[in-house]
């Protein structure tokens, strides 16, 4: 109801008033005493504006709690990325850089625009490249100043941090998905928490994806996407071509993009480290209807090549990048 008051016509027009008064005595906040010599109208609007901005900040602070998300996301960023071997041969995929940031940077940095700030990293690949740079992560977003001539001393300037809490767990070398997420069951406890994979990007809505999850009351709800075709597409009709046309996105199939949310019990379906989350265990669940599916319709890409990275790069370079939500 507040924030249908705020919006009102009533509520611009003392607002606009409001603006007038402070032109017209700058320093009224200094000296009250100024407002006796302000016509009926102003003093009114100054009376009224004041107690209006306070419900305001208190009703935006109340709205900002109340839509964050207080849940524990796992992401999987343990694979040996073969698909972009020119970039993970050095790092891994995740650890592969958009704009200077690794792309599990990017990914971590959606989730904490909804409030999601608690990461859990099933590392495995150049595992301690994931946490070399997690350790050294001040150093990447910071100015130092390194004085050798006072024993050594470094001095951080404008340090920037993020208020995340980062678990890399190493899940092994050559562990499947499943086993990564089964490595990980004592860190998550108890509790229903989020799942993805660390090599892509995308606008998903946290909040409108975490509502759907809490609406169906299944174990595990999945995010699809219409990727498309990249290719020319042919309509056939009893082995005859009707026609022969480009590609559209409405020819793809919905395919998964992670964005999981699951309930602990999921972990019951997952055996061990030979276990591919993708199959038995999501599998299983299809079988029980235990899967739902959030239709995600706005951007989404992953890289697996580096024609994708080079792609997702041009789009950061230029300001066009859609996964970035935060300011």
């Amino acid at each position: 109801m507040a924030f249908q008051y705020f919006t009102s016509p009533a509520y611009q027009y003392i607002k606009r008033g409001y603006c007038e008064l402070c032109k017209l005595v700058p320093d009224f906040s200094k000296n009250p005493y100024l407002l006796k010599k302000l016509s009926l109208k102003y003093r009114l609007i100054y009376f009224t504006i004041i107690p209006i901005n306070a419900l305001t900040k208190r009703s935006l602070l109340r709205y900002k709690t109340n839509n964050k998300i207080n849940m524990k996301v796992v992401i999987l960023a343990g694979g040996f990325g073969t698909r972009i071997s020119e970039e993970s041969v050095y790092k891994p995929k995740p650890m592969i850089e958009i704009g200077g940031m690794p792309i599990l940077w990017h990914l971590m940095k959606v989730y904490s625009y909804y409030g999601v700030n608690e990461f859990i990293i099933c590392a495995g690949y150049k595992q301690h490249k994931i946490k070399e740079w997690f350790s050294d992560y001040f150093l990447h977003t910071s100015d130092i100043t390194f004085d050798f001539t006072n024993g050594n001393e470094v001095i951080v300037h404008q340090k920037h941090i993020e208020p995340w809490k980062v678990t890399v767990i190493d899940t092994g070398l050559g562990t499947m998905t499943g086993g990564r997420i089964k490595r990980v069951k004592d860190y998550v406890g108890n509790e229903s928490f989020m799942l993805n994979y660390g090599d892509a990007v995308g606008d998903v809505n946290l909040k409108e994806l975490l509502d759907f999850h809490k609406s169906h009351g299944k174990l595990a709800t999945v995010s699809v996407y219409n990727f498309g075709q990249n290719k020319g597409v042919l309509d056939i009709k009893d082995g005859t071509v009707k026609a022969f046309r480009e590609k559209s996105d409405l020819d793809g199939n919905l395919i998964n993009i992670g964005f999981f949310v699951l309930e602990p019990s999921v972990f019951e379906y997952i055996e061990g480290d030979n276990t591919v989350f993708e199959q038995e265990p999501l599998k299983q669940l299809v079988s029980e209807s235990e899967l739902k599916a959030f239709v995600h319709h706005g951007f989404w890409q992953c890289m697996d090549t580096l024609r994708e990275k080079q792609h997702l790069e041009k789009l950061w370079s230029t300001g066009n990048a859609p996964w970035k939500i935060w300011k």
